[in-house]
């Protein structure tokens, strides 16, 4: 029995990590602070509106963080098209035999649409999602479940019948919160709350999505 596929999209398709810490990094420079490396790990993979109250200072407007968040993701979109990124091992692979075997995929992920629409025209996987779901379309970033039920409702699945594929604690809690079955991609191999883990893609059962859809 198949069904629907949610894929987290930054560290789970892609390897987006130094392509975000250096457009914050000349980002936050132009606007007159310094971040470190550390800062910035601790925040990756949330959302512009999360990220800025903690390095700005107090009171910073909404309107200047709209602007900061706006100028940090076109510096991404820049440096995403000039170095030719490329899909993580095995990520293609997956993408196409699921879509082969009749599975219902989307991006399911805390990104700008923009960032994503770009990210998939490198990588040449433009297309291969039946559904998109971005910042614009949540209230509330992971490990809130909505980006993961409004993927579901888009794809028209149940919670039952949708596995989540993320790199993430918080993405994957936000899969438990959902009522979904979750595969956790780890290069340390540790990822906690997820039915499955593994270090790379690649080293995914060949039946592991069946598997899952039958617990």
């Amino acid at each position: 029995m198949t069904g629907a596929v949610l894929w987290d999209m930054d560290g789970t398709l892609v390897d987006s990590e130094e392509y975000h810490w250096l457009s914050w990094r000349d980002t936050m420079a132009s606007e007159g602070f310094t971040i470190t490396h550390e800062q910035f790990i601790k925040t990756f993979g949330q959302r512009n509106d999360s990220i800025l109250p903690q390095w700005l200072e107090a009171g910073a407007s909404a309107e200047r963080m709209q602007r900061v968040g706006d100028d940090k993701e076109e510096r991404y979109r820049k440096l995403v098209r000039e170095g030719r990124m490329e899909p993580l091992p095995g990520a293609r692979e997956w993408v196409q035999r699921l879509r082969e075997q009749g599975w219902l995929q989307a991006i399911a992920s805390s990104a700008p649409r923009a960032n994503i629409e770009v990210v998939l025209e490198v990588i040449g996987m433009a297309g291969f999602f039946e559904a998109l779901v971005s910042a614009e379309d949540v209230t509330a970033g992971k490990p809130d479940p909505q980006v993961f039920q409004t993927g579901a409702a888009r794809l028209g699945m149940p919670a039952s019948r949708c596995i989540v594929v993320e790199d993430a604690v918080p993405g994957v809690e936000a899969a438990r919160r959902a009522g979904m079955r979750c595969i956790g991609v780890s290069r340390k191999g540790l990822l906690d709350g997820a039915d499955v883990v593994v270090r790379s893609l690649v080293d995914l059962p060949e039946d592991v999505f069946e598997d899952l859809s039958r617990r």
